[in-house]
């Protein structure tokens, strides 16, 4: 199984009866030459948005991650929007952040930066849209972010 630990990709095993396994119905790829992110549920695509992602000095990382938290600001109008959904990546590159440099999914307070490659590493969205996603990007959801 894929673990939330440097490096991004480290895999760990746990005892089998310390697991719930449940099935996942959502999966988001996000697109970083486009600046996009799009969400599936059931194969199907729910919705497509373009996205603010990572600067070249501080680029989004690529490769198959997962959502292990849903984190609401205490406040809606801040740096995050009404919500980020954390996924198991963390920046190559912002080693020395709290806890590694974990990336995120989140809203934003700058939605001039939507579509520009301007982040820390982590995704921004409009924040109408990060509500959509932030409603089904359950625990478990499979991220995939690719160049």
């Amino acid at each position: 199984m894929q673990i939330p630990r440097r490096p991004n990709g480290a895999t760990g095993w746990v005892p089998a009866g310390q697991v719930d396994v449940a099935r996942v119905r959502t999966r988001i790829v996000v697109d970083l030459s486009q600046k996009r992110l799009t969400l599936y549920r059931s194969g199907e695509e729910v919705l497509s948005a373009k996205a603010a992602v990572g600067s070249p000095a501080t680029p989004t990382p690529s490769g198959s991650f997962y959502v292990n938290q849903r984190l609401i600001p205490t406040d809606p109008n801040g740096p995050f929007g009404p919500g980020a959904v954390g996924i198991s990546a963390f920046s190559n590159v912002l080693t020395g952040w709290t806890q590694g440099g974990p990336i995120a999914i989140h809203g934003t307070d700058a939605p001039w930066s939507i579509g520009k490659a301007v982040s820390n590493g982590c995704i921004r969205l409009p924040n109408a849209t990060l509500r959509r996603v932030f409603a089904q990007a359950l625990s478990g959801t499979p991220v995939v972010i690719h160049r």
